[in-house]
C-alpha cells in the first residue's frame, strides 16, 4: 500500500499533465471546450481515472470522449514518462457533469426559500399560545428559587 499523501501528490501531477497535454499537443479536431476538473489514481498506482467537463452541447461532449479515447494512448506514455513510474497508469476517463448538479442544487434552493416565504407569510401576525415569552428565563427561575425557599 502506497501512502495517502503520494496517491493524493500523483493523482495531481496525472491531472496536470493530462490538462497540459491535451491543451497543446492534441490536435484533434472533435475535442471541445474541455477542462480536466480531477484525477484519482489507485493505491498501487495501476489505474487513473481522470473526470472532465466539457462546454457545450451533447454532440460536443460526445466528440470530446471519442477524441480522448483516441488519444489515450499519447496520454497514458507522457504520463507515465512524465511520473517516472514502474508502470504507467492506465486512464480512464469519465465526464463531470458538475453542471447537471449545479443546476438541480439551484432548483432545490429556490424551492426551498419559496417553501420559507409560505412559513414567514402563514406565521405573520400569529402569537405564542403561552404569551410573548413561552421560556423560561434566568430571572424567573431565580423568583420561583425563592418563592420556595420562602414558602
Amino acid at each position: 500500500m502506497s501512502d495517502p499523501a503520494k496517491v493524493r501528490r500523483h493523482a495531481e501531477r496525472v491531472r496536470e499533465l493530462v490538462a497540459s497535454v491535451v491543451r497543446t499537443q492534441i490536435k484533434d479536431p472533435r475535442l471541445g471546450m474541455i477542462t480536466i476538473t480531477d484525477a484519482r489514481i489507485t493505491a498501487d498506482l495501476r489505474e487513473a481515472t481522470v473526470f472532465y467537463t466539457v462546454f457545450g452541447d451533447a454532440a460536443a461532449q460526445a466528440g470530446t470522449a471519442a477524441a480522448l479515447e483516441s488519444a489515450k494512448g499519447l496520454l497514458r506514455s507522457t504520463v507515465g514518462k512524465a511520473m517516472g513510474l514502474r508502470h504507467s497508469p492506465s486512464l480512464a476517463f469519465v465526464h463531470d457533469d458538475v453542471q447537471e448538479h449545479v443546476k438541480e442544487i439551484d432548483e432545490l434552493l429556490a424551492a426551498a426559500r419559496t417553501a420559507d416565504a409560505e412559513v414567514q407569510r402563514l406565521a405573520a401576525g400569529k402569537q405564542y399560545a403561552a404569551g410573548a415569552n413561552p421560556y423560561k428565563t434566568e430571572e424567573s427561575e431565580d423568583d420561583e428559587v425563592t418563592a420556595a425557599r420562602e414558602g
